[in-house]
Protein backbone atom coordinates (compact mmCIF):
# COMPACT_ATOMS: atom_id res chain seq x y z
CA UNK A 1 0.00 0.00 0.00
CA UNK A 2 1.40 3.59 -1.26
CA UNK A 3 1.28 5.60 2.02
CA UNK A 4 2.31 9.00 0.66
CA UNK A 5 4.50 9.78 -2.61
CA UNK A 6 5.61 14.16 -2.47
CA UNK A 7 7.82 16.00 -4.57
CA UNK A 8 10.30 18.48 -2.57
CA UNK A 9 12.04 21.44 -3.67
CA UNK A 10 14.22 23.06 -1.78
CA UNK A 11 12.77 21.43 1.22
CA UNK A 12 9.00 22.46 0.48
CA UNK A 13 6.35 20.23 -0.44
CA UNK A 14 4.32 20.86 -3.62
CA UNK A 15 0.71 20.69 -3.28
CA UNK A 16 -1.03 17.92 -5.15
CA UNK A 17 -1.31 14.47 -5.62
CA UNK A 18 1.27 12.52 -7.18
CA UNK A 19 0.84 9.43 -8.82
CA UNK A 20 3.71 7.19 -8.94
CA UNK A 21 4.33 7.12 -13.07
CA UNK A 22 5.11 10.78 -12.68
CA UNK A 23 7.34 11.02 -9.82
CA UNK A 24 10.59 10.56 -11.03
CA UNK A 25 9.41 12.56 -14.24
CA UNK A 26 8.54 15.64 -11.76
CA UNK A 27 11.31 16.19 -10.20
CA UNK A 28 13.31 16.09 -13.54
CA UNK A 29 13.08 20.04 -13.77
CA UNK A 30 15.38 20.94 -11.03
CA UNK A 31 18.35 20.42 -9.34
CA UNK A 32 17.08 20.77 -5.72
CA UNK A 33 13.97 18.61 -6.05
CA UNK A 34 13.42 15.12 -5.18
CA UNK A 35 10.37 12.73 -4.26
CA UNK A 36 9.83 10.92 -1.08
CA UNK A 37 7.57 7.50 -1.62
CA UNK A 38 6.27 5.69 1.39
CA UNK A 39 5.14 2.13 1.10
CA UNK A 40 3.98 0.03 4.10
CA UNK A 41 3.91 -4.07 3.17
CA UNK A 42 3.77 -3.49 -0.44
CA UNK A 43 2.25 -6.88 -3.13
CA UNK A 44 4.83 -7.56 -5.93
CA UNK A 45 2.19 -5.71 -8.35
CA UNK A 46 1.90 -3.05 -6.09
CA UNK A 47 5.73 -2.28 -6.11
CA UNK A 48 6.26 -2.97 -9.61
CA UNK A 49 5.46 0.31 -10.83
CA UNK A 50 8.26 1.97 -8.25
CA UNK A 51 10.62 -0.89 -9.30
CA UNK A 52 10.23 0.50 -13.29
CA UNK A 53 9.61 3.83 -12.67
CA UNK A 54 13.08 4.53 -10.71
CA UNK A 55 14.83 1.03 -11.96
CA UNK A 56 15.61 -0.12 -8.51
CA UNK A 57 18.00 -3.60 -8.38
CA UNK A 58 15.77 -6.54 -9.14
CA UNK A 59 18.31 -7.88 -5.75
CA UNK A 60 16.84 -5.56 -3.40
CA UNK A 61 13.72 -5.46 -4.88
CA UNK A 62 13.30 -9.42 -3.61
CA UNK A 63 14.65 -8.29 -0.28
CA UNK A 64 11.88 -5.59 0.41
CA UNK A 65 9.29 -7.77 -0.84
CA UNK A 66 9.93 -10.79 1.09
CA UNK A 67 11.45 -8.57 4.14
CA UNK A 68 12.86 -10.58 7.12
CA UNK A 69 16.44 -9.32 6.16
CA UNK A 70 19.50 -8.79 8.44
CA UNK A 71 20.20 -4.75 9.06
CA UNK A 72 22.33 -4.43 6.35
CA UNK A 73 23.58 -1.14 3.69
CA UNK A 74 23.91 -2.77 -0.27
CA UNK A 75 25.30 0.05 -3.21
CA UNK A 76 23.67 -0.69 -6.19
CA UNK A 77 25.35 2.02 -8.87
CA UNK A 78 23.92 5.42 -7.54
CA UNK A 79 21.06 4.12 -5.42
CA UNK A 80 22.06 2.90 -1.94
CA UNK A 81 19.78 -0.17 -0.48
CA UNK A 82 19.47 0.27 3.55
CA UNK A 83 17.59 -2.52 5.93
CA UNK A 84 17.13 -1.82 9.27
CA UNK A 85 14.93 -3.14 12.68
CA UNK A 86 12.29 -1.49 14.37
CA UNK A 87 11.62 -2.70 17.57
CA UNK A 88 8.35 -1.72 20.61
CA UNK A 89 8.24 -3.29 23.56
CA UNK A 90 4.56 -4.89 25.15
CA UNK A 91 5.20 -4.56 28.63
CA UNK A 92 2.35 -6.75 29.35
CA UNK A 93 3.44 -9.93 27.66
CA UNK A 94 7.16 -8.92 27.90
CA UNK A 95 7.72 -9.19 24.57
CA UNK A 96 9.33 -7.24 21.93
CA UNK A 97 7.56 -6.86 18.57
CA UNK A 98 10.16 -6.57 15.51
CA UNK A 99 9.30 -5.02 12.51
CA UNK A 100 11.43 -3.92 9.37
CA UNK A 101 12.05 -1.01 6.95
CA UNK A 102 13.68 -0.84 3.99
CA UNK A 103 15.07 1.95 2.30
CA UNK A 104 16.32 2.90 -1.57
CA UNK A 105 17.80 6.48 -1.90
CA UNK A 106 19.35 8.05 -4.83
CA UNK A 107 20.25 11.61 -5.63
CA UNK A 108 16.65 12.20 -6.56
CA UNK A 109 14.52 9.74 -4.69
CA UNK A 110 13.71 8.16 -1.08
CA UNK A 111 11.87 5.32 -1.03
CA UNK A 112 10.60 3.45 1.94
CA UNK A 113 9.19 -0.01 2.31
CA UNK A 114 7.96 -0.67 5.95
CA UNK A 115 6.81 -4.40 7.24
CA UNK A 116 5.16 -4.63 10.51
CA UNK A 117 3.64 -1.75 12.44
CA UNK A 118 6.57 -0.38 15.17
CA UNK A 119 8.31 3.13 14.16
CA UNK A 120 5.47 4.60 11.57
CA UNK A 121 7.59 7.15 9.41
CA UNK A 122 4.67 9.64 9.70
CA UNK A 123 5.68 11.96 12.32
CA UNK A 124 9.33 11.70 10.59
CA UNK A 125 8.06 13.33 7.30
CA UNK A 126 5.63 15.84 9.27
CA UNK A 127 9.22 16.60 11.32
CA UNK A 128 11.00 17.48 8.22
CA UNK A 129 8.46 19.19 6.39
CA UNK A 130 8.53 21.82 9.48
CA UNK A 131 11.92 22.17 9.16
CA UNK A 132 12.74 22.86 4.93
CA UNK A 133 16.17 24.24 5.53
CA UNK A 134 17.19 20.58 6.95
CA UNK A 135 14.49 18.60 4.06
CA UNK A 136 16.40 21.19 1.56
CA UNK A 137 19.83 18.87 1.81
CA UNK A 138 17.95 15.95 -0.38
CA UNK A 139 17.75 12.12 0.27
CA UNK A 140 20.11 11.74 2.80
CA UNK A 141 18.20 14.46 5.25
CA UNK A 142 15.52 11.72 5.18
CA UNK A 143 18.18 9.09 5.58
CA UNK A 144 19.33 10.87 8.99
CA UNK A 145 16.04 11.41 10.03
CA UNK A 146 14.34 8.14 9.81
CA UNK A 147 17.75 6.37 10.95
CA UNK A 148 17.69 8.85 13.87
CA UNK A 149 13.95 7.77 14.95
CA UNK A 150 14.48 4.65 14.58
CA UNK A 151 17.30 4.65 17.40
CA UNK A 152 15.52 6.67 19.50
CA UNK A 153 12.95 4.48 19.51
CA UNK A 154 15.24 1.74 20.91
CA UNK A 155 15.30 3.39 23.98
CA UNK A 156 11.55 3.07 25.67
CA UNK A 157 12.20 -1.04 24.44
CA UNK A 158 15.17 -0.64 26.76
CA UNK A 159 13.58 1.28 29.18
CA UNK A 160 10.94 -1.18 29.70
CA UNK A 161 13.18 -4.20 29.72
CA UNK A 162 15.33 -2.49 32.77
CA UNK A 163 11.95 -2.10 34.44
CA UNK A 164 10.95 -5.84 34.44
CA UNK A 165 14.31 -6.71 35.18
CA UNK A 166 14.29 -4.33 38.13
CA UNK A 167 11.81 -6.64 39.07
CA UNK A 168 13.18 -10.05 38.42
CA UNK A 169 15.75 -8.50 40.84
CA UNK A 170 13.38 -8.02 43.60
CA UNK A 171 12.41 -11.53 43.40
CA UNK A 172 15.40 -13.33 43.45
CA UNK A 173 16.89 -11.43 45.91
CA UNK A 174 13.93 -10.36 47.98
CA UNK A 175 12.24 -12.14 50.41
CA UNK A 176 12.55 -15.70 49.77
CA UNK A 177 9.39 -17.72 48.70
CA UNK A 178 7.67 -20.37 46.95
CA UNK A 179 7.94 -18.60 43.40
CA UNK A 180 11.08 -19.54 41.02
CA UNK A 181 11.05 -16.84 38.74
CA UNK A 182 13.49 -18.90 36.37
CA UNK A 183 11.22 -19.06 33.44
CA UNK A 184 10.73 -15.45 33.36
CA UNK A 185 14.23 -15.00 33.20
CA UNK A 186 14.88 -17.12 30.25
CA UNK A 187 11.90 -15.65 28.66
CA UNK A 188 13.33 -11.54 29.03
CA UNK A 189 16.89 -13.32 28.31
CA UNK A 190 15.31 -14.29 25.01
CA UNK A 191 13.57 -11.06 24.37
CA UNK A 192 17.28 -9.20 24.93
CA UNK A 193 19.45 -11.41 22.63
CA UNK A 194 16.34 -11.03 20.10
CA UNK A 195 17.15 -7.32 20.38
CA UNK A 196 20.97 -7.45 19.87
CA UNK A 197 20.97 -9.77 17.19
CA UNK A 198 18.67 -7.76 15.39
CA UNK A 199 19.88 -3.82 16.94
CA UNK A 200 23.66 -4.70 16.72
CA UNK A 201 24.01 -5.33 12.84
CA UNK A 202 23.14 -1.74 12.30
CA UNK A 203 26.43 -0.10 13.77
CA UNK A 204 28.62 -1.00 10.37
CA UNK A 205 25.54 0.74 8.01
CA UNK A 206 26.00 3.56 10.53
CA UNK A 207 29.59 4.07 10.41
CA UNK A 208 29.81 3.26 6.77
CA UNK A 209 27.37 6.35 6.28
CA UNK A 210 29.04 8.77 8.56
CA UNK A 211 32.17 8.06 6.58
CA UNK A 212 30.92 9.85 3.96
CA UNK A 213 30.09 6.06 2.02
CA UNK A 214 26.91 7.12 0.11
CA UNK A 215 26.24 9.14 -3.51
CA UNK A 216 24.22 12.38 -2.00
CA UNK A 217 25.10 16.01 -2.93
CA UNK A 218 25.38 17.32 -0.07
CA UNK A 219 26.37 21.03 -1.65
CA UNK A 220 29.81 20.70 0.62
CA UNK A 221 28.18 20.07 4.03
CA UNK A 222 29.94 17.44 5.92
CA UNK A 223 27.10 14.94 7.23
CA UNK A 224 29.53 13.23 8.99
CA UNK A 225 28.65 14.26 12.45
CA UNK A 226 24.99 13.09 12.06
CA UNK A 227 25.33 10.45 11.66
CA UNK A 228 27.87 10.06 13.74
CA UNK A 229 25.52 11.26 16.19
CA UNK A 230 22.80 8.95 15.58
CA UNK A 231 25.56 5.55 15.89
CA UNK A 232 26.83 6.94 19.00
CA UNK A 233 23.05 6.39 20.42
CA UNK A 234 22.75 3.10 18.99
CA UNK A 235 25.93 2.27 20.32
CA UNK A 236 25.49 3.08 24.21
CA UNK A 237 21.92 1.27 23.49
CA UNK A 238 23.96 -1.77 22.28
CA UNK A 239 25.57 -1.33 25.51
CA UNK A 240 22.31 -1.38 27.34
CA UNK A 241 21.25 -4.36 26.00
CA UNK A 242 24.95 -6.32 26.82
CA UNK A 243 24.16 -5.18 30.62
CA UNK A 244 21.08 -6.71 30.72
CA UNK A 245 22.35 -9.49 28.60
CA UNK A 246 25.15 -9.86 31.33
CA UNK A 247 22.54 -9.22 34.41
CA UNK A 248 19.80 -11.78 33.28
CA UNK A 249 22.58 -14.48 32.95
CA UNK A 250 23.77 -13.95 36.09
CA UNK A 251 20.37 -13.68 37.70
CA UNK A 252 19.92 -16.86 35.61
CA UNK A 253 22.31 -18.65 37.58
CA UNK A 254 22.00 -17.27 41.20
CA UNK A 255 18.36 -18.26 40.75
CA UNK A 256 19.37 -22.22 39.78
CA UNK A 257 21.77 -21.70 42.90
CA UNK A 258 19.15 -20.59 45.50
CA UNK A 259 16.71 -23.56 44.29
CA UNK A 260 19.89 -25.80 44.84
CA UNK A 261 20.31 -24.22 48.54
CA UNK A 262 16.80 -24.33 49.28
CA UNK A 263 16.41 -28.01 48.00
CA UNK A 264 19.19 -28.89 50.21
CA UNK A 265 17.34 -27.03 53.37
CA UNK A 266 14.22 -29.30 52.63
CA UNK A 267 15.95 -32.22 52.36
CA UNK A 268 17.54 -31.57 55.76
CA UNK A 269 14.52 -30.25 57.22
CA UNK A 270 12.80 -33.54 56.47
CA UNK A 271 15.43 -35.83 57.42
CA UNK A 272 15.40 -33.78 60.84
CA UNK A 273 11.75 -34.97 61.25
CA UNK A 274 12.11 -38.73 59.95
CA UNK A 275 15.16 -38.68 62.14
CA UNK A 276 12.55 -37.47 65.13
CA UNK A 277 10.12 -40.11 64.17
CA UNK A 278 12.51 -42.83 64.12
CA UNK A 279 13.23 -43.16 67.55
CA UNK A 280 9.89 -43.94 68.63
CA UNK A 281 9.40 -46.28 65.77
CA UNK A 282 12.53 -47.92 66.84
CA UNK A 283 11.52 -48.63 70.42
CA UNK A 284 7.98 -49.31 69.45
CA UNK A 285 8.81 -51.91 67.49
CA UNK A 286 11.62 -53.85 69.89
CA UNK A 287 8.88 -53.64 72.81
CA UNK A 288 6.34 -54.74 70.24
CA UNK A 289 8.43 -57.86 69.83
CA UNK A 290 7.16 -61.32 71.20
CA UNK A 291 9.21 -61.46 74.33
CA UNK A 292 7.65 -63.60 77.34
CA UNK A 293 8.90 -61.18 79.82
CA UNK A 294 8.86 -57.17 79.21
CA UNK A 295 7.97 -54.87 81.30
CA UNK A 296 4.84 -53.43 80.68
CA UNK A 297 3.51 -57.20 81.11
CA UNK A 298 4.92 -57.53 84.01
CA UNK A 299 4.33 -53.94 85.61
CA UNK A 300 2.08 -51.08 85.62
CA UNK A 301 4.88 -48.67 84.81
CA UNK A 302 6.30 -50.62 82.10
CA UNK A 303 3.96 -48.58 79.59
CA UNK A 304 4.30 -45.20 81.09
CA UNK A 305 8.09 -45.30 81.20
CA UNK A 306 8.29 -46.71 77.18
CA UNK A 307 6.26 -43.63 76.73
CA UNK A 308 8.29 -40.89 78.92
CA UNK A 309 11.60 -42.58 77.20
CA UNK A 310 10.13 -41.97 73.74
CA UNK A 311 8.98 -38.57 74.44
CA UNK A 312 12.69 -37.78 75.92
CA UNK A 313 14.69 -38.54 73.08
CA UNK A 314 12.17 -37.34 70.72
CA UNK A 315 12.84 -34.14 72.81
CA UNK A 316 16.66 -33.88 72.82
CA UNK A 317 16.61 -34.86 69.49
CA UNK A 318 14.43 -31.78 68.29
CA UNK A 319 16.24 -29.80 70.40
CA UNK A 320 19.41 -30.87 69.11
CA UNK A 321 18.21 -30.39 65.48
CA UNK A 322 16.78 -27.01 65.91
CA UNK A 323 19.87 -25.82 67.23
CA UNK A 324 21.58 -26.75 64.38
CA UNK A 325 19.14 -25.40 62.40
CA UNK A 326 17.78 -28.77 60.22
CA UNK A 327 14.11 -28.18 61.29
Amino acid sequence: MIVDCAVYTKGKRRPGELHVEDALESCRDSDDTFVWIGLHEPTPEEFEAVTVEFELHPLAVEDAIKAHQRSKLERYGDCLFLVFKTARYDDVAEAIEFSEIQLFAGDRFVITVRHGEASALSPVRHHLEEEPEHMALGPVAVVHAILDRVVDDYRPVLDGLDHDIVEIEDEVFGAPGRTNPAERIYKLRRQVLDLYRNVEPLIDPLERLQTGSHPFDTGGLDLGPYFRDVNDHLRRGVARIEIQRDLLSEMLAVNLTQVSVQQNEDMRRISGWVAIVAVPTLLAGLWGMNFVHMPELDEWWGYPMALALMGLVCAFLYRYLRKQKWI
